[in-house]
């Protein structure tokens, strides 16, 4: 079942919130806010796809909501249409200068009001869609760089003001060049496409995300998650990969696919985003140097380490 879009109705006037509701509920999941700080709330908690603004409102004016909104990176791009009666063009052109989408005058036309809200919720419909495939990379349909960077910058912010873990992995496919020599290119790209879905399969949680790096690197971003969990997720996926038995003929390390990765873990050392990823990728480099098909966390931990344990098991 398709899911309704949401749309934030902010009035001081409890008689105007109840016209628009009936209005618009029929269609649309509608939220109702009686002042500027309210709505600031309701939009911060329910990313509406549209928000229906009064202008004149005690304390708190729209002018004002609508500043607030775009200063906050989780609502800067709701669409927002004026509802008021200052009906003069000066009026509708200041609006539309501080960013409002739409002008809608009192008294209500409910022609007008529902073909307006209709119109700019298709429009943001379709902006999200094309945010939607600018933020996927196209060959594996998993996250592209772009949206890597967006998560990863979000969830070091997140688990350095609550004190949370956060850790990071880098895998690189083993050999790749010398699969794509002997194979060719369009194999070479059926298996960066099966080893995609097979990450993206085993991640842990709907928070944890797989992104592609560039070539045939992918990152793991873990929130909330350990060193030892995170080297044990991506040591549960090498041998995921492994068992997967995918021939590679011209492996220097096996005859089937293999992956190697580096794990990093949010510590005092590394300071910044930039200098976990770096941290990531020198580990990576080490479980290539190591001999490859084998991932390396903290503190040196490698897959003959796991080979050990799971053999005393």
């Amino acid at each position: 079942m398709k899911q309704q879009q949401k749309i934030l109705i902010v009035d001081d006037v409890i008689i105007n919130l109840h016209l628009l509701d009936g209005l618009l509920k029929t269609d649309y999941t509608v939220l109702m806010a009686k002042n500027g700080q309210q709505a600031l709330q309701l939009a911060r908690e329910h990313q509406p796809d549209l928000v229906l603004l009064d202008v004149v409102m005690p304390e708190m004016d729209g002018f004002a909501v609508l500043q607030a909104l775009r200063h906050d990176a989780r609502t800067k791009n709701i669409p927002v249409i004026f509802i008021t009666g200052q009906d003069r063009p000066e009026d509708e052109a200041q609006g539309l200068l501080r960013g409002a989408v739409d002008y809608i005058t009192k008294p209500l036309n409910e022609v007008i009001v529902k073909a307006r809200v209709a119109t700019h919720l298709k429009l943001e419909r379709q902006r999200r869609m094309l945010e939607s495939l600018a933020n996927i990379d196209g060959l594996t349909e998993l996250p592209n760089r772009r949206q890597l960077d967006q998560v990863y910058h979000r969830e070091w912010e997140r688990a350095r003001r609550n004190q949370l873990p956060l850790s990071v992995a880098i895998i690189d496919v083993d050999c790749f060049k010398q699969y794509n020599d002997h194979c060719g290119h369009a194999m070479g790209d059926r298996v960066l496409q099966q080893l995609a879905q097979t990450i993206a399969a085993n991640l842990g949680r709907p928070g944890d995300l797989a992104a592609r790096y560039g070539g045939e690197e992918f990152v793991l971003i873990l929130p909330a998650t350990q060193s030892q969990g995170a080297w044990q997720l991506l040591e549960s996926m090498r041998r995921t990969v492994e068992n997967m038995a995918l021939p590679h003929p011209a492996s220097l390390v096996s005859q089937v696919v293999t992956i190697s990765a580096g794990v990093a873990s949010l510590q005092s050392a590394t300071d910044t985003p930039a200098a976990l990823l770096q941290l990531a990728d020198q580990r990576l480099y080490h479980a290539k140097r190591s001999g490859r098909n084998c991932v390396i966390g903290e503190a040196g931990i490698n897959s003959e380490l796991s080979d050990a344990l799971y053999s005393l098991g």
